[in-house]
């Protein structure tokens, strides 16, 4: 194995572990208990669809999803609305051991809603996994990789919606707080799912004014986040 397979390798691995341990500090730690078997469950589930989806990631891309979240070229309001969202995120994953151990804030959904809320977290985390595949320009922050020649992308979840990404989030956030037993963490997920809507509306503003096509590639894919629907 060359030193490139080494250096590409430990990139993956460390991007499964951070993943690892962002969500089991965000859900034990306010636990105050790791005697939680759904959320091991939902960690395992998380290991195997960080690691799949991160070995399918290009290695540029992955450099640039390790990137910082505020970055030179990136426009203020994104700066702004990224750090929101970041923020909001995480605080809804901490919601939901502070409403099932704590608080009690509403009743608990029943084992057929919990299910479907780990499809829909799996589903979702696919779906975000599809589009990093599919755009190899998916960087975290709104810039126009002008070093990597960035260009349109309208193939595979592309050619269905102009924002896959952030489509996943929606299942991707709403399962979680299903799955795990918190029908408050799932409203309190409506607010990252409102921030992903503004962020569109900036990032589709600058890509329309700085990348080459995207005004035509608007025009034949019509729905930004959701078919049929906006």
């Amino acid at each position: 194995m060359s030193g490139d397979d080494v250096r590409l390798r430990v990139k993956q691995v460390g991007g499964v572990v951070l993943n690892m341990i962002i969500f089991a500090a965000l859900l034990f730690i306010p636990a105050g208990t790791v005697s939680w078997p759904r959320a091991w469950v939902f960690l395992a589930v998380v290991l195997v669809a960080a690691a799949l989806s991160i070995a399918a990631i290009p290695e540029d891309l992955l450099d640039e999803r390790f990137g910082a979240p505020l970055q030179p070229g990136q426009p203020l309001a994104d700066k702004v609305v990224l750090v929101a969202f970041i923020v909001s995120f995480f605080g809804t994953m901490v919601a939901i051991p502070l409403d099932v151990f704590r608080f009690h804030w509403l009743p608990s959904p029943g084992p057929i809603v919990s299910s479907i809320g780990l499809v829909l977290f799996a589903a979702g985390w696919w779906l975000l996994a599809s589009a990093m595949v599919a755009n190899s320009f998916a960087a975290p922050v709104v810039k126009l990789q002008t070093e990597r020649r960035q260009r349109v992308v309208d193939n595979g979840p592309y050619r269905v919606v102009r924002h896959p990404m952030y489509s996943g989030v929606i299942p991707l956030v709403i399962g979680a707080a299903l799955w795990l037993g918190s029908y408050a963490a799932a409203i309190i997920g409506l607010l990252p799912i409102a921030l992903i809507v503004i962020r569109i509306l900036i990032e589709e503003r600058f890509l329309r004014r700085e990348l080459s096509g995207y005004d035509e590639y608007a025009r034949h894919t019509r729905f930004r986040l959701i078919p049929y629907v906006w």
